[in-house]
């Protein structure tokens, strides 16, 4: 089962309605749910495969870029330089599966 995966999954889900709560995003809720889905499904794909890091390489790649990029923008850690961190480590995480 991959815990780290669905943490990763639950805390992009969690970030989103954050965002939603506080600033009334909408973008930021429908976002969250996006890529918190693919990132649930991905973990559920690694459980099930451990080689099979497509969908969430995909979604943990995205997100890093995206949210980097903000980061560098705006300079402001919470909520775009924590996520864009989490996801470049999740990155290198799903790399290192398919290497080892």
């Amino acid at each position: 089962m991959d815990w780290i995966g669905f943490g990763y999954a639950a805390t992009i889900v969690f970030g989103g309605f954050m965002g939603y709560k506080r600033k009334a995003s909408v973008m930021s809720l429908i976002a969250g749910l996006v890529f918190g889905g693919l990132s649930a499904y991905g973990a559920y794909n690694i459980s099930n495969d451990p080689k099979n890091i497509q969908v969430s390489l995909l979604a943990s790649g995205v997100l890093s870029v995206v949210m980097g990029l903000r980061y560098k923008k705006s300079g402001k850690l919470m909520p775009a330089g924590i996520i864009s961190g989490l996801s470049l480590l999740m990155v290198f995480r799903l790399l290192l599966l398919v290497v080892v």
